[in-house]
């Protein structure tokens, strides 16, 4: 089938900073800010968030009239993603045929990342892009074969996959993990997003009694006193300490991993095995997070196969996202054996289904996985243009 097409569109909205506070995507408060960026620096550590809901969709189409939709995970500067896919990766593939099967998506996916390998653009924005083309290429070979994604990557995929809760709200946390508690969540995730540990753990009384949770702690942590703090999370019994180092630091990580037992949880700013190795290398992986708006599906199978090799349970990381990133997680959790859990934020999907024709579903605690051709979604693009910048 011939492809016609890949189009890549920034999206950006305003959001409800106050209630978006403490979740996935917006974890800790921001500074105030001048310029009408709408970009602000966090007041806990040195990172910028964005004021909005920022993402870039990328769409595949073919003369057969068939399309596929994909995500790079693009929560500031969504134009960048967009204009490499425009410039560098759509100039690749449009007229050329497509057959659907995994080892021609494979082989695209290597192809596009060698266009600017000699260059040095092996990860950030690049990489970005390159993973929101080849998500909407598998879910165009999914509808091409008229299988779900899943299906595609494994025999048996999971129907279903258990979801933790991604923080809470800065106001009203006890609430708030109250009213989740009587949905079925039991895993809550919560970013040391406090100038003082000893505050945080306090916080910990907020959840429910039985309640599991995760830390996680935004890569502020400083090596001479990160074993301190992971082993107040031994005490505690979390799930995982997450984010805890610089993330230039496989050596550092390894190290923290051997002197605390609570499993170090990486993944979310990595986007292939390259940036990875040093870190299943080093023993520093418990728990691997793949963004899959950041690694793509193709990538993200091979990382969550060294995963599995290096021991190590996988949970997908679930930040910023609309309907392509969610589904696209799903379909790889509902295909990894090692997949325990995928990240939830109900702010971030509320959104998502805001632009879907069919609302992506949960029961409970558990993501339900479409079970239609492809990624299972049908987008709103008359919805989509009114917040395309």
């Amino acid at each position: 089938m011939k492809i016609t097409a890949i189009e890549a569109f920034p999206v950006r909205m305003p959001r409800d900073m106050d209630a978006a506070t403490g979740t996935a995507g917006s974890p800790t408060q921001l500074a105030a800010g001048a310029g009408g960026s709408g970009y602000r620096w966090s007041t806990v550590f040195p990172c910028l968030y964005s004021m909005n809901f920022e993402t870039a969709l990328v769409k595949v189409s073919t003369e057969g009239g068939l399309t596929g939709w994909g995500e790079a995970q693009a929560p500031l500067a969504p134009e960048v993603a967009c204009e490499i896919v425009r410039l560098l990766l759509a100039p690749l593939w449009v007229g050329m045929e497509f057959s659907g099967d995994a080892d021609t998506i494979a082989d695209w996916w290597q192809a596009m990342y060698q266009t600017m390998r000699v260059r040095g653009q092996t990860g950030g924005f690049m990489l970005d892009a390159v993973s929101g083309v080849d998500m909407a290429l598998w879910d165009l070979a999914g509808k091409m074969a008229g299988k779900p994604v899943s299906a595609m990557l494994t025999k048996a995929p999971k129907r279903k996959v258990k979801a933790y809760l991604s923080g809470l709200p800065a106001e009203g946390r006890k609430a708030a993990a109250a009213r989740h508690w009587v949905e079925g969540f039991r895993e809550f995730k919560l970013f040391f997003d406090t100038p003082k540990e000893d505050e945080f753990f306090r916080g910990l009384g907020d959840l429910p009694a039985g309640a599991r949770f995760a830390v996680d702690a935004l890569w502020r942590l400083e090596p001479e006193t990160a074993v301190e703090f992971g082993k107040r999370c031994d005490d505690e019994g979390a799930l995982w300490l997450e984010a805890p180092l610089a993330p230039e630091t496989p050596l550092a990580h390894g190290a923290l991993a051997r002197a605390i037992q609570t499993p170090i949880g990486l993944g979310e700013s990595y986007r292939t095995r390259y940036e990875m190795a040093p870190f299943f290398r080093e023993k520093a992986v418990g728990v691997y997070q793949p963004d899959l708006g950041r690694c793509g599906i193709t990538e993200g199978m091979r990382l969550a196969a060294m995963a599995a090799g290096a021991g190590a349970t996988v949970v997908p990381h679930v930040s910023i996202a609309m309907g392509p990133q969610i589904a696209a997680a799903l379909h790889f959790a509902a295909a990894v054996d090692a997949c325990l859990m995928a990240e939830y934020n109900p702010k971030v999907f509320s959104v998502a289904n805001r632009f879907l024709k069919t609302p992506l579903r949960m029961e409970g605690n558990r993501y339900v996985v479409p079970e239609g051709p492809g990624l299972g979604i049908e987008m709103d693009e008359d919805a989509l243009a009114l917040v395309a910048p």
